[in-house]
């Protein structure tokens, strides 16, 4: 299911009020039965300025940007943390968690630790475990987050069977050298380089946490 450009009219109404303003100016035209030099200057104002308004309608057709297609995602919305996890680092994944699934088109959510899933939250694929496929041990050997802006495009998508099945775009961001973050979207191409650099912020603001509260933990 896509979602409808909510643009669309805004970038259609130069050209219909060009063309709306051309046609009474010509039907204002054949009526008239004596033509004054007042009226010919007006008449000829008013075709540029229809022609300028169509022209800037069809540069608005090519040039502003679209709003990427939505999909509802697959599968149950939940928000599961690993078991015996300290209060303070359960305050600080949720707190992180919330902030991306309210402010980026982020709707699924996996943060994977030495190993371990720390955290689950948003919509929630089928299976629990993570296996890091190529994509996931590259963003480990090279410390250095991956942005697959299109997933359906990438023959390896089949390693990310932890996310919706649907996931229309996904980011890798290192948590230090130790974990990733793992973002599923809604729709391709959604991120901007903002976005990126604030999940990068959000991702060294865990690995601080972290790295304080799980390194005596049995398991991590």
């Amino acid at each position: 299911m896509t979602k409808s450009d909510p643009n669309k009219v805004l970038r259609q109404l130069p050209l219909v009020a060009g063309g709306l303003a051309g046609t009474l100016l010509m039907v204002n035209r054949l009526l008239t039965e004596q033509i004054t030099d007042s009226q010919a200057r007006s008449d000829a104002l008013g075709v540029i300025i229809s022609a300028l308004l169509i022209l800037t309608g069809l540069l608005w057709q090519q040039v502003q940007a679209r709003s990427p297609d939505s999909v509802k995602l697959i599968g149950e919305e939940g928000f599961e943390f690993a078991p015996d996890l300290p209060d303070a680092v359960k305050i600080e994944l949720a707190w992180a968690s919330r902030l991306l699934l309210t402010n980026t088109a982020t709707r699924s959510i996996v943060i994977l630790y030495q190993g371990k899933v720390l955290l689950r939250r948003g919509i929630l694929g089928v299976n629990s475990e993570v296996k890091p496929g190529p994509i996931l041990q590259r963003v480990f050997d090279k410390n250095k987050p991956i942005y697959l802006v299109n997933l359906n495009i990438y023959p390896g998508k089949i390693e990310f069977d932890y996310l919706p099945e649907n996931t229309q775009g996904v980011i890798c961001q290192p948590i230090h050298n130790q974990g990733v973050l793992i973002l599923g979207a809604n729709a391709p191409r959604s991120y901007t380089k903002q976005d990126e650099n604030w999940v990068e912020g959000i991702a060294e603001k865990l690995e601080n946490t972290l790295s304080q509260h799980l390194q005596l933990i049995p398991g991590l």
